[in-house]
């Protein structure tokens, strides 16, 4: 097929990248100067993993860069990728959505044959209807008939998106017509994972109730860990027995620091606006964030009962990214703890493998180091806030501080005079 993708951010890119690897060609819109071109030269600007070998090994052949819509009237099915942020209220920006389709609407004036339009971008339940179809059709000059309009949510794992795109739990197809949303599946022939066709804002509420359930999960196994600590009970023995049932799964239920990223957050505003907006009050949802903002504020009262006052000490950040294989800060648990520990006085020395740039952009104000040694050197005290690997292997290198006191807010320490947030 041919197969245009509309936005060269996170998901944009991947979706490209993959879509070519299937053995479609793919034309991504991008049209951010900068951002379009760091893809043309085979850059991509976000970390993940496998993306960059598969973006040199099919640009300029069955992928090619545009900042122009101008190649889409040459394809069968456009994807929408662009960001929906979240807005003032919680509910999500829907301008960078409208004015996406606006452009695709123009560049399919002067096509005379059948197109399929994807929103892939996270959506409220009814966008897609009620933006995208009355805005395409709009500046298209066409007939509702002549452009076919489906939903398809993505469930990409930052860190393991390329992984997830190829190999998928399930396909998310929700359509107005069978038309359409057969040429939308047909998208993925080859990938052998179960496809379920499902009305338009079925298919949108699918990815805001995924997210909103495993952010659920997540909180509920803080909350519970929360209560262990208190109780000297190990959280991970409890959730890995609580995980054994089927109808729970393991998945999700690692206590800790709490959630982040683009996702889990946004997704949840978005929904709790929505059922604002309806009358309804979702008291679970709610929750889940109360008690995700609470988290990383439990570290740091930790953190005093340990070494006392924080003013004037140096504390050690281990992991800046919201989770390990990425470099993404947005909504990361580092985030709130270097905030307070500012206020508290503290004087902080951060590392992350990868995040350290985008760290520094948000918060410029606080030493940056290229190893983990030179953050552990003279620190009075160490807060692990990402599971990266490498950090499993620390133990000496801890001797390097004042005093080894270190909390961790992800299990992925093996030494042995450590303290969990949970355990």
């Amino acid at each position: 097929m041919k197969i245009s993708v509309i936005g060269g951010g996170y998901v944009g890119l991947v979706s490209a990248v993959c879509f070519a690897q299937m053995g479609h060609t793919v034309g991504l819109i991008e049209i951010d100067i900068d951002r379009a071109s760091s893809i043309s030269r085979g850059s991509p600007q976000i970390y993940e993993k496998g993306l960059g070998v598969l973006l040199s090994k099919h640009l300029e052949k069955s992928l090619h860069v545009s900042t122009a819509y101008d190649a889409i009237p040459d394809t069968d099915i456009s994807f929408i990728c662009v960001g929906t942020p979240e807005g003032d209220n919680g509910s999500p920006d829907l301008s960078i959505v409208q004015s996406a389709c606006q452009s695709l609407g123009r560049s399919l004036r002067d096509k005379d044959s059948y197109h399929v339009v994807v929103v892939k971008s996270t959506v409220p339940p009814g966008t897609t209807e009620g933006l995208v179809v009355p805005t395409v059709l709009e500046h298209s000059h066409r007939a509702g008939d002549e452009i076919g309009f489906c939903m398809n949510p993505e469930f990409l794992r930052e860190g393991r998106a390329v992984e997830d795109f190829m190999h998928p739990d399930r396909i998310v197809i929700g359509s107005n017509d069978s038309r359409a949303g057969d040429r939308a599946e047909s998208a993925y022939r080859g990938i052998e994972v179960p496809i379920i066709r499902t009305g338009i804002k079925s298919a949108e509420m699918i990815k805001y109730a995924s997210n909103a359930f495993l952010a659920t999960k997540i909180s509920f196994a803080n909350e519970i860990g929360n209560l262990c600590k208190r109780l000297d009970i190990d959280v991970y023995e409890v959730m890995k027995g609580v995980g054994m049932d089927h109808r729970i799964s393991p998945h999700f239920l690692d206590a800790g620091a709490g959630f982040g990223g683009s996702c889990f957050p946004k997704d949840l505003s978005a929904l709790i606006a929505l059922a604002q907006s309806l009358g309804e009050e979702p008291l679970i949802l709610r929750s889940v964030l109360k008690v995700n903002e609470r988290q990383p504020v439990r570290m740091l009262e930790l953190l005093e009962e340990k070494i006392g006052s924080l003013e004037g000490k140096r504390i050690a950040v281990l992991g800046l990214a919201f989770k390990n294989d990425t470099d993404d800060v947005r909504q990361s648990r580092s985030i709130p703890v270097i905030l307070e520990l500012e206020e508290m006085g503290a004087r902080i020395a951060a590392y992350d493998p990868q995040a350290n740039d985008n760290m520094k952009k948000l918060i410029p104000d606080i030493e940056y180091c290229s190893r983990v040694t030179d953050a552990l050197k003279d620190a009075d005290a160490c807060i692990v806030m990402t599971e990266w690997p490498e950090f499993s292997l620390l133990d000496e290198e801890f001797d390097l501080m004042k005093n080894r006191v270190i909390i961790e807010g992800r299990r992925i320490l093996s030494c042995q005079d450590k303290e969990g947030i949970c355990w």
